[in-house]
């Protein structure tokens, strides 16, 4: 039997940074996905084949004798293997079309569509199980995760987090999203923040009552297709980004051309690097290649609703 499962990218619309000192953010599954497709082997390993390499080690192995990057699947497969002690191996093959290391929620997207995957083979979870259980893999890489990608990579569509309110009244965006090829390191920017909130608190306060007041007329705006709103909110979540000090000037600059021609534009993630997002409107998507610079990597993405989708496949 074979196990298919695939599970959305996602962004940050709203709230980064701002959401880890208790302020509201928005996030959003977009129509990037990861697949991760599951079998039962005969050989006592655990095999993960991937675009990162592949990992084959004997079943009885622990996920922490595992490279970081693979310690999802194994702690995945450990769980589903201690509960049948009938099964001899395991092979776990992710293909995916997210790209790593940009803010994108490739790592949580992986969980999900593993955990979905994995367990599938096993016994049938419901979806928030399979959040729960990819959360818990998550965790072996990043042991602070907050759920948020996890949980908007599980069910599609957008989400107030955290209160994990689906924003149902969504209409047809059409996001760009633009890869500044400079590689982002989210402990430092988190670290960055931190020492700006420490140097004027009162200041940093102001701006999460600002964000918290923003993502409310967001919220507003999207229930009255009011596009226009929603992209002027963008560019003024920028701002905030950019008195925190998580822009740079290779950012700033794939804003300001990019705002030639959306109706609003700003990070999305960490920042320091990593992507941008625009709302572009379709008939000026064909003006993106003049206003960015060659090195730079882009592709236009709508909403996702589906969220994570699995099924079996008899052999």
């Amino acid at each position: 039997m074979k196990s298919i499962a695939s599970a959305p990218a996602k962004i940050i619309l709203f709230g980064e940074h701002f959401v880890v000192h208790g302020t509201k953010a928005i996030l959003a599954a977009i129509d990037k996905r990861v697949t991760v497709t599951s079998t039962f082997t005969n050989d006592n390993t655990i095999k993960v084949n991937s675009q990162l390499g592949t990992l084959e080690i004997p079943i009885s192995s622990s996920y922490e004798e595992a490279k970081s990057e693979f310690r999802p699947f194994i702690f995945l497969a450990n769980k589903m293997i201690n509960s049948n002690q009938n099964v001899s191996g395991l092979e776990i093959t992710i293909d995916s079309d997210i790209p790593i290391g940009v803010g994108l929620g490739s790592s949580s997207a992986c969980c999900i569509a593993a955990a979905a995957s994995i367990s599938e083979l096993f016994k049938k979870l419901s979806s928030e199980k399979i959040l729960n259980l990819a959360i818990e893999a998550e965790k072996t890489i990043f042991p602070d995760t907050s759920g948020a990608d996890c949980t908007v990579c599980t069910y599609g569509g957008m989400i107030e987090y955290p209160s994990i309110e689906k924003i149902s009244n969504t209409f047809d965006l059409n996001l760009l999203i633009a890869n500044s090829m400079i590689p982002h390191n989210t402990k430092n920017s988190v670290e960055k923040v931190n020492k700006f909130k420490e140097n004027d608190e009162d200041r940093f306060s102001q701006l999460c009552n600002l964000e918290n007041r923003l993502i409310d007329e967001v919220i507003i705006a999207m229930k009255n297709n009011d596009t226009t709103t929603l992209g002027s909110k963008m560019s003024e979540n920028q701002k905030y980004l950019e008195e925190i000090q998580v822009s740079n000037n290779t950012l700033r600059n794939m804003i300001n051309s990019l705002n030639e021609i959306s109706l609003g534009s700003k990070i999305t993630g960490a920042g320091d690097g990593g992507c941008v997002i625009a709302l572009v409107e379709d008939e000026n998507m064909d003006k993106v290649p003049a206003l960015l610079p060659k090195d730079k990597e882009y592709f236009s993405a709508k909403i996702d609703t589906k969220g994570v989708v699995w099924s079996t496949i008899e052999e």
